[in-house]
């Protein structure tokens, strides 16, 4: 049932997106590229709008949002559940899974952290 949510939401929103991108191609270019500030991807002199803004709101964006959204719904933890087997990436870059990193009977912590 979750997973048909999601797809009549994400079809809705790439259906308006898409209409909004032809009606109004010149204020949807200026609120993608405000969008594309907030993720610097402007910042790269190289990878223009003309380089990802026309691929918002198309097919394989709508496949891709929904892969995201419907894996995430497998990642969901819930307070007196089990925990979810989550993928994650070591930092070497392997991806593994959060269970590969048990130990006997010993806790599992998780240490997040950010470099910017």
């Amino acid at each position: 049932l979750q997973k048909i949510l999601i797809l009549l939401h994400v079809t809705a929103c790439v259906v308006v997106g898409k209409t909004l991108l032809v009606l109004f191609p010149s204020a949807m270019k200026r609120y993608l590229l405000k969008q594309g500030e907030k993720s610097k991807m402007y910042q790269n002199p190289k990878f223009g709008y003309e380089n990802w803004g026309p691929t918002f709101f198309s097919f394989k964006y709508l496949l891709f949002v929904l892969k995201v959204k419907w894996k995430r719904l497998e990642d969901e933890a819930y307070e007196g559940h089990p925990a979810p087997n989550t993928p994650v990436v070591t930092s070497n870059g392997e991806v593994r899974h959060l269970f590969d990193f048990l130990q006997d009977n010993r806790p599992l912590i998780l240490n997040f952290g950010s470099c910017t």
